[in-house]
């Protein structure tokens, strides 16, 4: 694995979309201000509209402005950049763009190495794999590397023939499928607060822990995605995969070593020991939502039904809220519970860990309420951490007053703070595929969503909408906690 400055082509599929030009481009770009890879790199860019190298980099320029911040390396920058017009399915255009990149490795030395971002719609990405290798262009001196956005797949079947295809085209080493809150600053930090603080890992079980909450939700609706959110829905777009992601992640066991092995192999062991739900039991376990009009910042916004490409008598959840049990030594008997939701009252993704109450509180002789002691990983748009304890109040009286102790990762770095992409494209170029998910994650998050689709699917939701935009979501999420003696806490 190089780890300094490492050096690659870089061809992006779907160059002239919305993702490339706000995530990718800007990345890459910081990557390249801050030193971290090498100068010995070209960007292919690659999409059906026709343009040329010209108009391709000023497009490249424009999207890395805010990023370069008036420093004047932006069209240097841009330099890099070259733009092939591309057909997906035409042999044509692979022969040209093989050529292209076989002279592009010469001229800035890049030994071959390839990395292949398919930043477009999932549909394409089985063709553009095979077409890679029939045309000769796995065939480098080099590596080859292939990353790839969600959704991977629609369900464990159409994951597996989609996987099967890419398979016969890269090795499973070679496959890199981004998961962009794996490179988000606090869920890395998870691992570390775990496993470098002998405050935490001893406690870090059911002996200790109550209830561990997750929350992740959006003050926007689907905007322009009610096409794509029509066969996706929250659980498919977020639960199979960021959130079982931060399950696995907080509930696996310490790994032998922190490598890339090691870390997947206990996150596997997490989402196997995940209780399968059976189809009747569905609604004891998870609760959707569907969100109708609201007020969001004195602005009365529309319904989900009434977005645009959205049926107007959608069955498509907005909003998800799950108890999972992991049927394992460490964590039986502790309810893990998510929410995710769009149009909800605050944008907010952050863990809350809530701790037993010590077996005899002698406060509570005094008639006190004592509020449980909490571990809150604040993961965006704030990062950091919060502790929930218990102090004295000021005073002669021996009362108590909850107090917090906090950590700002916003204030420490501010605008050094690595953006996902950035973090994830680097450790591509540099072989590490700790922050990505493997083949194993992805079937076992697939087969345990599926179960909670079918029963879904197989019945219409007669309540929806049923919460209002710019709220906390259904009742009925209250209530899944509340049956348990819980309650979520604020985001």
């Amino acid at each position: 694995m190089n780890k300094e400055n490492p050096t690659s082509l870089i061809v992006i599929f779907g160059a002239t979309g919305d993702l490339a030009q706000r995530k990718l481009y800007p990345s890459i770009y910081r990557l390249y201000k801050n030193g971290s890879i090498s100068k010995n790199f070209a960007v292919v860019g690659v999409a059906r509209r026709p343009l040329s190298n010209e108009e391709f980099r000023a497009n490249v320029t424009k999207s890395v402005s805010s990023a370069a911040n008036g420093e004047g390396n932006a069209e240097e920058f841009s330099s890099h950049f070259y733009y092939h017009p591309f057909d997906v399915t035409s042999s044509n255009s692979y022969q040209q763009l093989k050529d292209l990149l076989g002279s592009l490795d010469h001229d800035y030395e890049t030994n071959g190495n390839r990395i292949f971002y398919l930043a477009m719609a999932p549909e394409f990405f089985g063709t553009i794999a095979s077409n890679l290798k029939a045309e000769g262009l796995t065939e480098t001196a080099g590596w080859k590397r292939l990353v790839i956005e969600k959704p991977f797949g629609h369900s464990l079947p159409s994951a597996k023939e989609l996987n099967e295809e890419i398979r016969e085209a890269f090795h499973e080493s070679e496959i890199y499928r981004i998961d962009h809150y794996l490179g988000k600053e606090m869920v890395q930090n998870i691992e570390v607060i775990r496993f470098a603080n002998a405050l935490f890992e001893p406690l870090w079980n059911n002996r200790y822990i109550s209830n561990i909450q997750i929350t992740s939700s959006e003050v926007l609706g689907v905007e322009d995605r009610g096409r794509y959110y029509e066969n996706s829905g929250a659980l498919r777009d977020m639960v199979q995969n960021h959130m079982l992601q931060m399950v696995a992640l907080l509930a696996m066991e310490p790994p032998i070593k922190l490598n890339p092995e090691e870390i997947r192999s206990e996150k596997v062991k997490v989402l196997r020991a995940l209780r399968t739900i059976e189809q009747d039991e569905i609604e004891n376990y998870f609760v959707r939502g569907q969100y109708g009009q609201g007020v969001i910042a004195e602005d009365t916004v529309l319904g989900y039904r009434e977005e645009n490409s959205v049926d107007p008598d959608s069955n498509t959840e907005t909003f998800v809220a799950g108890k999972l049990v992991i049927d394992n030594f460490r964590w039986a008997g502790v309810p893990i519970y998510i929410r995710t939701g769009k149009r909800m009252y605050s944008k907010s993704t952050k863990i809350v860990v809530q701790f037993k109450d010590i077996p005899m509180n002698l406060y509570y002789n005094l008639g006190e309420k004592v509020d449980p002691n909490l571990l809150v990983i604040h993961i965006q748009p704030e990062e950091g951490i919060t502790l929930h304890l218990n102090a004295k109040k000021s005073g002669k009286d021996i009362t108590t007053t909850p107090i917090k102790l906090d950590y700002s990762n916003n204030c420490i770095d501010g605008i050094n703070t690595p953006e996902a992409y950035e973090r994830l494209i680097y450790d591509a170029m540099r072989g590490d595929m700790t922050n990505f998910t493997h083949w194993d994650e992805v079937a076992l998050s697939w087969s345990f969503i599926d179960q909670v689709s079918k029963a879904w699917e197989s019945k219409k939701a007669s309540d929806f909408p049923n919460y209002e935009a710019g709220s906390t979501g259904p009742k009925k999420a209250d209530e899944l906690l509340e049956k348990d003696g819980f309650h979520w806490w604020p985001v």
